[in-house]
């Protein structure tokens, strides 16, 4: 009998990145002392201490520690296998990615154009944030993603360039350069730049994860960025967008992995490209 089930495994997991016994059954709809046994009865099997326990807080042990680790990695393989087998074996929906509000316009007549051709599914649009678009792609979470170039890495993924544009400096509107009609790099070195997260060196600043936290601390005139043109347009409020010519070009592209040739997902690059070419 294997030491540790799938569904014991997730409880742990559970329990390990909530540390409260209470919230972790909450989030799985169990009952909490179905959970407490749950997670008893793995200790026992597996003879180590996962957790410290007392009436004020849940520890883990290094032993536990070393179980969340792993078990994670354990969890994602078999959801990834899963939805694998599904995609060879089925017509599971297809998966494409984008940032929110990163799409330059585009989506829309992407799918409109992938609707037309045979091999079309239904197409789910995730989600995701400013640096893990291409992780959703090589973990097989998604089929498709549209990225930025040369902000996203493409190593390993097959790409078509969709539309290249210049950047753009986001700054208040009572900012010293906020009247140029072009800037460089060096006129904003002084300057407080947002990071965001899982990009190192990218900046001095408070950390931001999408486009409505930058627009809310610029308007302050907390931070200022340099963005393709497309994520802040057109300029909301209290926003200026001042071209920055030494910047260099932005391009969206449409990516999938690269050894992924299946029929339903080159013809939603076909069709995106299609529309670049009219």
């Amino acid at each position: 009998m294997d030491l540790l089930e799938v569904r014991e495994l997730r409880y742990f997991v559970a329990v390990a990145e909530e540390l409260h016994f209470g919230r972790a059954a909450a989030r799985l709809s169990i009952a909490q002392p179905a959970l407490s046994k749950t997670v008893q009865r793995i200790e026992s099997r597996l003879r180590v201490q996962l957790f410290d326990r007392t009436s004020r807080k849940v520890a883990l042990t290094p032993a536990g520690a070393a179980l969340l680790e792993h078990g994670r990695h354990a969890l994602n393989a078999m959801t990834v296998a899963v939805q694998n087998a599904q995609r060879a074996g089925g017509d599971e929906p297809l998966k494409f990615v984008i940032k929110p509000g990163g799409d330059a316009n585009l989506l829309s007549g992407i799918l409109a154009a992938y609707a037309q051709h045979p091999c079309a599914r239904q197409v789910d649009i995730l989600f995701s944030g400013a640096t893990d678009r291409t992780d959703h792609l090589h973990d097989g979470r998604a089929d498709a993603a549209l990225l930025y170039a040369p902000f996203d890495d493409l190593t390993g993924l097959a790409a078509e360039t969709l539309h290249v544009e210049d950047r753009v400096a986001v700054l208040p509107q009572a900012h010293r350069l906020a009247t140029r009609e072009s800037i460089n790099l060096d006129d904003l070195s002084d300057e407080v730049f947002p990071r965001w997260p899982g990009v190192p060196d990218a900046g001095n600043g408070p950390e931001i994860a999408d486009a409505a936290e930058l627009i809310a601390l610029v308007r302050i005139a907390r931070v200022v960025a340099v963005v393709p043109r497309s994520l802040i347009a057109p300029a909301p409020a209290g926003i200026v967008c001042v071209p920055v010519t030494d910047a260099g070009p932005s391009r969206i592209v449409i990516a999938r992995r690269e050894h992924d040739h299946r029929d339903h997902v080159t013809a939603l690059i076909a069709a995106a490209v299609s529309l670049r070419q009219k």
